[in-house]
Protein backbone atom coordinates (compact mmCIF):
# COMPACT_ATOMS: atom_id res chain seq x y z
CA UNK A 1 0.00 0.00 0.00
CA UNK A 2 2.98 2.32 1.29
CA UNK A 3 4.50 1.62 -2.24
CA UNK A 4 0.96 1.99 -4.43
CA UNK A 5 0.80 5.80 -2.52
CA UNK A 6 4.50 6.38 -3.31
CA UNK A 7 3.35 6.12 -7.58
CA UNK A 8 0.47 7.68 -7.09
CA UNK A 9 1.69 10.35 -5.22
CA UNK A 10 4.43 10.72 -8.17
CA UNK A 11 2.40 10.28 -10.92
CA UNK A 12 -0.02 13.88 -8.91
CA UNK A 13 2.98 15.54 -9.01
CA UNK A 14 3.51 14.48 -12.52
CA UNK A 15 0.52 15.70 -13.57
CA UNK A 16 0.48 19.47 -11.70
CA UNK A 17 3.85 19.78 -13.73
CA UNK A 18 2.58 18.97 -17.38
CA UNK A 19 -0.95 19.93 -16.84
CA UNK A 20 -0.38 23.63 -17.60
CA UNK A 21 1.76 23.06 -20.78
CA UNK A 22 -1.04 20.36 -22.12
CA UNK A 23 -3.40 23.01 -21.89
CA UNK A 24 -1.21 25.79 -23.74
CA UNK A 25 -0.71 23.16 -26.15
CA UNK A 26 -4.26 22.53 -26.94
CA UNK A 27 -4.91 19.59 -24.90
CA UNK A 28 -2.48 16.88 -25.70
CA UNK A 29 1.02 16.39 -26.45
CA UNK A 30 2.28 18.70 -29.10
CA UNK A 31 4.52 16.59 -31.45
CA UNK A 32 8.24 17.68 -31.72
CA UNK A 33 11.25 16.49 -33.17
CA UNK A 34 15.21 17.28 -32.06
CA UNK A 35 17.42 16.76 -34.44
CA UNK A 36 21.21 15.92 -33.05
CA UNK A 37 24.35 16.98 -34.55
CA UNK A 38 25.91 13.32 -34.32
CA UNK A 39 25.02 9.94 -34.06
CA UNK A 40 23.35 8.48 -30.76
CA UNK A 41 26.54 8.68 -27.92
CA UNK A 42 26.94 10.32 -24.59
CA UNK A 43 26.98 13.76 -25.73
CA UNK A 44 23.52 13.98 -25.96
CA UNK A 45 22.84 11.66 -22.77
CA UNK A 46 20.72 14.10 -21.15
CA UNK A 47 18.19 14.27 -24.12
CA UNK A 48 17.82 10.68 -24.34
CA UNK A 49 17.01 10.35 -20.56
CA UNK A 50 14.30 12.92 -20.55
CA UNK A 51 12.71 11.23 -23.25
CA UNK A 52 12.93 7.81 -21.90
CA UNK A 53 11.70 8.84 -18.48
CA UNK A 54 8.74 10.82 -19.83
CA UNK A 55 9.97 13.69 -19.08
CA UNK A 56 8.96 15.62 -22.35
CA UNK A 57 5.46 14.12 -22.20
CA UNK A 58 4.91 15.50 -19.09
CA UNK A 59 5.92 18.85 -20.16
CA UNK A 60 3.17 18.28 -23.01
CA UNK A 61 6.02 17.58 -25.82
CA UNK A 62 5.40 14.07 -27.64
CA UNK A 63 9.04 14.72 -28.70
CA UNK A 64 11.16 12.64 -31.45
CA UNK A 65 15.10 12.36 -31.42
CA UNK A 66 16.64 12.39 -34.64
CA UNK A 67 20.15 11.50 -35.29
CA UNK A 68 22.58 13.87 -37.13
CA UNK A 69 25.20 12.35 -39.08
CA UNK A 70 28.13 13.71 -41.51
CA UNK A 71 26.03 14.91 -44.42
CA UNK A 72 23.33 16.31 -42.45
CA UNK A 73 23.11 20.34 -40.49
CA UNK A 74 20.95 21.20 -37.77
CA UNK A 75 20.38 24.38 -38.61
CA UNK A 76 19.16 23.58 -42.52
CA UNK A 77 16.87 20.86 -41.29
CA UNK A 78 15.21 23.14 -38.68
CA UNK A 79 15.35 26.59 -41.02
CA UNK A 80 13.29 24.35 -43.29
CA UNK A 81 10.73 22.93 -40.72
CA UNK A 82 11.93 19.35 -41.04
CA UNK A 83 12.94 19.46 -37.23
CA UNK A 84 11.65 21.36 -34.69
CA UNK A 85 14.60 21.64 -32.19
CA UNK A 86 18.08 20.92 -33.18
CA UNK A 87 21.70 20.59 -31.63
CA UNK A 88 23.62 22.54 -34.10
CA UNK A 89 27.63 23.02 -34.20
CA UNK A 90 28.02 25.97 -32.57
CA UNK A 91 27.36 29.95 -31.39
CA UNK A 92 29.98 30.03 -34.62
CA UNK A 93 27.24 28.07 -36.69
CA UNK A 94 24.84 30.15 -35.29
CA UNK A 95 26.57 33.35 -36.65
CA UNK A 96 27.02 31.31 -39.85
CA UNK A 97 23.28 30.61 -40.57
CA UNK A 98 22.12 33.86 -39.59
CA UNK A 99 24.94 35.58 -41.85
CA UNK A 100 23.26 33.43 -44.99
CA UNK A 101 20.04 34.39 -43.38
CA UNK A 102 18.39 31.39 -41.92
CA UNK A 103 15.83 31.68 -40.08
CA UNK A 104 17.09 30.36 -36.74
CA UNK A 105 17.18 31.35 -33.22
CA UNK A 106 19.57 30.11 -30.42
CA UNK A 107 17.55 29.50 -26.96
CA UNK A 108 20.22 27.28 -25.09
CA UNK A 109 23.84 26.77 -25.19
CA UNK A 110 25.15 22.97 -24.09
CA UNK A 111 29.08 23.70 -24.58
CA UNK A 112 30.09 26.56 -22.34
CA UNK A 113 33.92 26.46 -23.92
CA UNK A 114 35.41 24.94 -27.18
CA UNK A 115 34.74 21.33 -26.98
CA UNK A 116 37.32 20.40 -29.20
CA UNK A 117 41.47 21.13 -30.40
CA UNK A 118 43.40 21.14 -33.22
CA UNK A 119 46.49 18.53 -32.86
CA UNK A 120 49.72 17.44 -34.83
CA UNK A 121 52.20 14.71 -34.38
CA UNK A 122 55.02 15.90 -32.81
CA UNK A 123 57.25 14.26 -34.89
CA UNK A 124 55.64 15.64 -37.89
CA UNK A 125 56.03 18.96 -39.55
CA UNK A 126 53.80 21.03 -37.52
CA UNK A 127 55.16 22.51 -34.52
CA UNK A 128 53.70 25.44 -34.59
CA UNK A 129 50.21 27.78 -35.42
CA UNK A 130 52.62 28.85 -38.42
CA UNK A 131 53.31 25.75 -39.91
CA UNK A 132 49.93 25.10 -40.44
CA UNK A 133 50.53 26.90 -43.87
CA UNK A 134 50.92 24.53 -46.60
CA UNK A 135 49.80 21.54 -44.88
CA UNK A 136 46.46 19.28 -45.15
CA UNK A 137 44.15 19.97 -42.22
CA UNK A 138 40.78 18.57 -41.29
CA UNK A 139 38.15 19.87 -39.92
CA UNK A 140 34.04 19.96 -39.95
CA UNK A 141 32.60 21.88 -41.73
CA UNK A 142 29.41 22.17 -39.49
CA UNK A 143 30.97 25.02 -37.89
CA UNK A 144 34.58 23.87 -36.47
CA UNK A 145 35.91 25.19 -39.54
CA UNK A 146 34.96 29.00 -38.78
CA UNK A 147 36.67 28.31 -35.47
CA UNK A 148 39.78 26.81 -37.18
CA UNK A 149 39.49 29.87 -39.44
CA UNK A 150 39.11 32.38 -36.64
CA UNK A 151 42.34 31.16 -34.53
CA UNK A 152 44.23 31.09 -37.76
CA UNK A 153 43.66 34.78 -38.53
CA UNK A 154 44.18 35.68 -34.95
CA UNK A 155 47.78 33.87 -35.17
CA UNK A 156 48.45 35.70 -38.00
CA UNK A 157 47.90 33.04 -40.70
CA UNK A 158 45.59 33.55 -43.54
CA UNK A 159 43.26 30.59 -43.99
CA UNK A 160 43.88 30.75 -47.80
CA UNK A 161 47.44 29.54 -47.46
CA UNK A 162 46.31 26.61 -45.55
CA UNK A 163 45.15 23.26 -47.37
CA UNK A 164 41.81 22.55 -45.07
CA UNK A 165 39.81 19.98 -45.76
CA UNK A 166 36.70 18.38 -44.59
CA UNK A 167 37.20 15.62 -42.21
CA UNK A 168 36.38 12.10 -42.19
CA UNK A 169 35.22 10.12 -39.24
CA UNK A 170 38.08 8.13 -39.01
CA UNK A 171 41.41 9.39 -37.55
CA UNK A 172 43.18 6.73 -39.23
CA UNK A 173 44.52 9.02 -41.92
CA UNK A 174 45.47 11.50 -39.14
CA UNK A 175 47.41 8.15 -37.65
CA UNK A 176 48.73 7.54 -40.78
CA UNK A 177 50.57 10.33 -41.80
CA UNK A 178 48.16 11.16 -44.41
CA UNK A 179 47.05 14.75 -42.59
CA UNK A 180 49.13 16.63 -40.42
CA UNK A 181 46.58 18.57 -38.29
CA UNK A 182 43.70 17.31 -37.05
CA UNK A 183 40.55 18.27 -34.98
CA UNK A 184 39.77 16.50 -32.09
CA UNK A 185 36.89 16.74 -29.65
CA UNK A 186 37.98 16.43 -26.13
CA UNK A 187 35.23 14.32 -25.59
CA UNK A 188 35.59 11.59 -28.64
CA UNK A 189 38.13 11.96 -31.30
CA UNK A 190 40.79 13.18 -28.56
CA UNK A 191 40.49 9.72 -26.52
CA UNK A 192 40.94 7.52 -29.71
CA UNK A 193 43.96 9.21 -30.77
CA UNK A 194 45.27 9.16 -26.55
CA UNK A 195 44.38 5.04 -27.13
CA UNK A 196 46.23 5.11 -30.57
CA UNK A 197 48.96 7.11 -30.22
CA UNK A 198 49.45 8.74 -26.97
CA UNK A 199 49.17 12.13 -25.65
CA UNK A 200 52.81 12.60 -25.17
CA UNK A 201 53.36 12.34 -28.76
CA UNK A 202 50.77 14.89 -29.69
CA UNK A 203 51.34 19.06 -30.02
CA UNK A 204 47.66 20.23 -28.66
CA UNK A 205 46.42 23.71 -30.23
CA UNK A 206 43.26 25.17 -28.39
CA UNK A 207 40.94 28.12 -29.62
CA UNK A 208 41.99 29.15 -25.86
CA UNK A 209 45.79 29.39 -26.20
CA UNK A 210 44.68 32.01 -28.65
CA UNK A 211 42.30 34.22 -26.39
CA UNK A 212 39.39 32.72 -28.16
CA UNK A 213 36.19 30.71 -26.62
CA UNK A 214 33.37 29.60 -28.96
CA UNK A 215 30.66 27.52 -26.40
CA UNK A 216 29.18 25.15 -28.58
CA UNK A 217 26.66 22.86 -29.73
CA UNK A 218 23.79 25.32 -29.21
CA UNK A 219 20.14 24.68 -28.81
CA UNK A 220 17.88 26.21 -31.71
CA UNK A 221 14.42 26.52 -32.93
CA UNK A 222 13.01 28.25 -36.24
CA UNK A 223 11.84 32.25 -35.62
CA UNK A 224 8.47 30.66 -36.59
CA UNK A 225 8.30 28.25 -33.77
CA UNK A 226 9.87 30.70 -31.23
CA UNK A 227 7.54 33.40 -32.57
CA UNK A 228 3.94 31.40 -32.69
CA UNK A 229 5.01 28.75 -29.95
CA UNK A 230 6.82 30.05 -27.53
CA UNK A 231 5.81 28.39 -24.69
CA UNK A 232 7.35 25.33 -26.38
CA UNK A 233 11.07 26.20 -25.29
CA UNK A 234 11.24 26.54 -21.44
CA UNK A 235 9.05 23.19 -21.97
CA UNK A 236 11.74 21.56 -23.61
CA UNK A 237 14.27 22.91 -21.46
CA UNK A 238 12.59 21.98 -18.38
CA UNK A 239 12.40 18.33 -19.15
CA UNK A 240 16.17 18.31 -20.83
CA UNK A 241 17.57 19.88 -17.70
CA UNK A 242 15.51 17.28 -15.75
CA UNK A 243 17.40 14.85 -18.11
CA UNK A 244 20.97 16.11 -17.87
CA UNK A 245 20.39 16.11 -13.99
CA UNK A 246 19.49 12.65 -13.68
CA UNK A 247 22.47 11.65 -16.25
CA UNK A 248 25.26 13.63 -14.00
CA UNK A 249 23.87 11.88 -11.16
CA UNK A 250 23.81 8.25 -12.01
CA UNK A 251 26.26 7.88 -14.52
CA UNK A 252 26.17 4.19 -14.83
CA UNK A 253 22.62 4.19 -15.41
CA UNK A 254 23.28 7.07 -18.17
CA UNK A 255 25.39 4.67 -19.83
CA UNK A 256 23.58 1.34 -19.60
CA UNK A 257 20.34 3.15 -21.40
CA UNK A 258 23.10 4.72 -24.01
CA UNK A 259 24.26 1.04 -24.60
CA UNK A 260 20.57 0.08 -24.86
CA UNK A 261 20.67 2.43 -27.62
CA UNK A 262 23.88 1.79 -29.25
CA UNK A 263 25.01 -1.43 -28.64
CA UNK A 264 28.04 -1.06 -31.01
CA UNK A 265 29.38 1.81 -28.36
CA UNK A 266 32.52 1.12 -26.85
CA UNK A 267 31.61 1.66 -23.03
CA UNK A 268 34.87 2.88 -21.89
CA UNK A 269 34.76 5.60 -24.28
CA UNK A 270 31.47 6.49 -23.24
CA UNK A 271 32.13 6.89 -19.75
CA UNK A 272 34.84 9.17 -20.69
CA UNK A 273 32.56 10.90 -22.70
CA UNK A 274 29.81 11.63 -20.25
CA UNK A 275 32.56 12.55 -17.69
CA UNK A 276 34.10 15.10 -19.98
CA UNK A 277 30.66 16.47 -21.29
CA UNK A 278 29.75 17.15 -17.75
CA UNK A 279 32.76 19.77 -16.88
CA UNK A 280 32.07 21.54 -20.41
CA UNK A 281 28.36 21.79 -19.46
CA UNK A 282 29.26 23.22 -16.48
CA UNK A 283 32.46 25.55 -17.01
CA UNK A 284 32.01 29.26 -17.45
CA UNK A 285 28.66 30.67 -15.80
CA UNK A 286 26.75 27.76 -16.02
CA UNK A 287 28.25 26.77 -12.67
CA UNK A 288 26.18 29.50 -11.02
CA UNK A 289 23.23 30.16 -13.76
CA UNK A 290 22.69 26.98 -14.53
CA UNK A 291 22.69 23.82 -17.48
CA UNK A 292 21.86 25.83 -21.32
CA UNK A 293 23.14 29.34 -20.35
CA UNK A 294 24.11 31.61 -22.86
CA UNK A 295 26.62 34.14 -21.57
CA UNK A 296 26.31 36.98 -24.06
CA UNK A 297 29.96 38.31 -23.08
CA UNK A 298 31.23 35.08 -24.57
CA UNK A 299 28.98 35.12 -27.27
CA UNK A 300 29.56 38.76 -28.43
CA UNK A 301 33.42 37.91 -27.70
CA UNK A 302 33.21 35.17 -30.32
CA UNK A 303 30.96 37.09 -32.42
CA UNK A 304 33.44 40.39 -32.87
CA UNK A 305 36.30 37.72 -33.62
CA UNK A 306 34.68 36.00 -37.07
CA UNK A 307 33.40 39.29 -37.91
CA UNK A 308 36.85 40.77 -37.38
CA UNK A 309 38.69 38.12 -39.26
CA UNK A 310 35.79 38.25 -41.96
CA UNK A 311 34.35 34.83 -41.22
CA UNK A 312 30.83 36.44 -41.52
CA UNK A 313 30.15 38.63 -43.59
CA UNK A 314 28.20 41.38 -41.61
CA UNK A 315 27.52 42.04 -37.98
CA UNK A 316 24.67 39.61 -36.73
CA UNK A 317 21.90 41.02 -34.35
CA UNK A 318 22.83 38.96 -31.63
CA UNK A 319 19.78 39.86 -29.41
CA UNK A 320 17.54 38.56 -32.12
CA UNK A 321 19.86 35.52 -32.93
CA UNK A 322 20.50 34.65 -29.16
CA UNK A 323 17.27 34.84 -27.06
CA UNK A 324 17.71 33.89 -23.72
CA UNK A 325 13.70 34.70 -21.97
CA UNK A 326 12.98 30.60 -22.32
CA UNK A 327 15.68 29.84 -19.98
CA UNK A 328 15.59 33.00 -17.65
CA UNK A 329 11.58 32.32 -16.88
CA UNK A 330 12.93 28.72 -15.05
CA UNK A 331 13.79 29.71 -11.77
CA UNK A 332 17.39 29.08 -11.25
CA UNK A 333 17.23 26.52 -8.58
CA UNK A 334 15.53 24.13 -11.28
CA UNK A 335 18.22 25.01 -13.77
CA UNK A 336 21.58 24.29 -11.62
CA UNK A 337 22.79 20.59 -11.15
Amino acid sequence: MIKRRKVLSALGAASLVAAPYVRAFGGTPVKASLRLKWLPQAQFMGFYIAAEKGYYRAEGIDLTINPGGPNLLAENLVATGADTFGVSGGTDSVFAARDKKLPIVCFGIDHQITPFIFVSKKDGPVKTIQDFKGRVVTTWFTGANYVLEGVLAKAGVNPKDVNIQPQQVSATPFVEGNVDVFTATLYNEFYTLEKRIGLANLTRFAAEDYGITVPRDTLIVSETTAKEKPELLPAFLRASIRGWRDAFADQKAAIDLMMKIAPTLDRGHQEFMLAEIKRLMLAGKAGDEGLFWIDPVAVKTAHDMFLNYKVISAPVDLKAAFISAPLESIALADRKV
